[in-house]
């Protein structure tokens, strides 16, 4: 479900008509996050850190509204959810696009998402995976402890999702995130008040 955002009486109306014009609207960061609480967890109740740290990202997305703003015809359009659309490494070196919905409880998501891994893991080719625009495009590079980032783009395709890609996972637990939004619909402090809640989800799970 979406409802159209009321551009008129919307306090960033002027941010979005100036920014929708750039060729290149998205902008990045890239932080690090702590994850020794639910990395620690993860392994102690036998779950996939990946699965766990996505989840909680995903969470964060959805507690946060811009992140879930996407444009359509020059319009503004709020989903009710947004889910995930990551990569998923192959046994062949491979990847392949997933599609997975956001469940609030962990082992709901969980039990969804392993049965999308295994179907990705047992496909071929590069067939786009989702449900239409309300999705976030994940990465995972866990052999690159990176400090910068960018993403292949085709500029012809209207996007205005959301990317975000995350990195090697320290010794001491720490790991890279990418965080990349379309400008026209953020602004940093919300990328801020994203990572705050998505640090605060990491600890507590």
């Amino acid at each position: 479900m979406k409802q159209k955002l009321d551009l008129e009486n919307w306090p960033r109306k002027d941010h979005f008509n100036f920014f929708s014009q750039f060729e290149e609207p998205f902008f990045g960061v890239c932080l690090e996050v702590d994850c020794s609480l639910a990395y620690k967890k993860a392994k102690q109740n036998r779950k996939s850190f990946f699965l766990k740290y996505l989840h909680a990202s995903l969470g964060a997305a959805n507690a946060i509204e811009p992140f879930k703003y996407r444009i359509s015809d020059d319009e503004v359009w709020v989903y009710d959810q947004v889910n995930a659309s990551p990569t998923i490494n192959r046994p062949d070196g491979t990847f392949g696009f997933a599609y997975m919905d956001y469940f609030e409880d962990f082992e709901e998501f969980n039990a969804s998402a392993e049965v999308e891994i295994h179907r990705v893991q047992n496909s071929t080719g590069l067939i786009p995976a989702g449900s239409g625009q309300n999705v976030i495009h994940y990465s995972s590079l866990p052999w690159l402890n990176f400090t910068a980032i960018s993403h292949a783009r085709s500029f012809s395709f209207k996007d205005s999702c959301p990317k975000i890609s995350f990195g090697k996972l320290s010794e001491n637990k720490r790991m890279p995130v990418s965080v990349h939004v379309h400008h026209a619909l953020m602004d940093g402090f919300h990328v801020g008040q994203f990572v705050e809640a998505f640090q605060e989800i990491l600890n507590a799970e």
